[in-house]
């Protein structure tokens, strides 16, 4: 393998995917980076066995090849190259060498054939979303996931399409059960048949970092046991929790007979500022809701 990158491009795709892999890891492979060089761009690829990421960039090729690198070693390598560096990679009797102006590394390597792929099943349901949509579904609920891995069953957020007032919506839910968070919007076209599924709480922490860089809509395709996200060059493929989410929809006051509106900023802001001396440990604050007869001008 031969090849020429921008370091760049090679800084970003290395960014996306070295952040699935774990520092800490029984199975020496899964700690490195697969790249794949094939005419003008090459593909790298990480895993951690829950998690893929698989993201193509351009390159100038000059001999097509395959290896694996440490992911974190490399991505540190190129971080510290200077902006507008061109990296040049060179894999040849198990060592991939990196060249770039004055600086040179040689990193050991295992073999790209060992490396594992997360295969995704037969795809049964498929649907477009707009990212911003997908942000903001994923914004409003993952606070609330359990850390619990005795509860493994709410480790993530819940997707899933229901009808609600005669409209089919798609619905996110996560908690931990002692808060719960709920979030929907019209359903997109093609997801009506979708099943309900539980996304792990580090795909969706991967998910939402890879979604600050992409604007558009994403597919999202479903097997029995995985989910996929395609963004343009990435494709980021998840197991599935194996578990029921329970029903939340009971938790759910339905006849609360006290309405209170309250500006979005004012309220934020007073809980910020009396949460200065709240426990450390709970975090609680104290509301008391009553009628004044003052009036507040602001």
């Amino acid at each position: 393998m031969n090849l020429v990158i921008d370091r760049a491009n090679l800084l970003k795709s290395l960014n996306h995917v070295q952040s699935v892999v774990e520092r800490r890891t029984t199975i020496p492979i899964l700690s490195n980076v697969r790249i794949d060089a094939s005419i003008d761009h090459i593909r790298l690829s990480a895993t951690d066995m829950d998690i893929e990421v698989v993201e193509k960039t351009s390159a100038n090729v000059l001999q097509d090849g395959q290896v694996t690198a440490s992911a974190h070693t490399l991505y540190d390598i190129v971080r510290k190259l200077p902006e507008g560096a061109q990296v040049e990679m060179i894999y040849d009797d198990n060592q991939l060498s990196l060249n770039s102006g004055r600086s040179s590394f040689k990193l050991s390597c295992l073999p790209a054939d060992d490396f594992p792929s997360l295969t995704p099943g037969d795809f049964i349901n498929n649907f477009s979303i707009s990212s911003a949509d997908l942000a903001s579904l994923v914004d409003k609920t993952r606070f609330a996931i359990s850390t619990e891995e005795t509860r493994y069953y709410l480790n993530g957020i819940y997707f899933h399409s229901i009808k609600n007032e005669g409209a089919e919506v798609l619905r996110v839910v996560a908690t931990d059960g002692h808060r719960l968070a709920l979030s929907e919007m019209a359903l997109p076209e093609g997801a009506l048949n979708m099943p309900g599924i539980i996304i792990p709480r580090k795909a969706v922490s991967e998910l939402r970092k890879l979604i600050d860089e992409f604007s558009g809509e994403l597919k999202i395709e479903l097997s029995e046991t995985k989910i996929r996200f395609s963004m343009e060059d990435i494709l980021l493929t998840s197991k599935l929790i194996d578990g029921e989410f329970p029903e939340y929809d009971r938790v759910i006051p339905k006849e609360n007979n006290k309405l209170l509106e309250v500006s979005t900023k004012a309220f934020s802001n007073a809980v910020d500022r009396v949460s200065a001396i709240s426990a450390e440990k709970s975090r609680s604050i104290k509301l008391n809701f009553c009628i004044s007869s003052k009036t507040f001008v602001n």
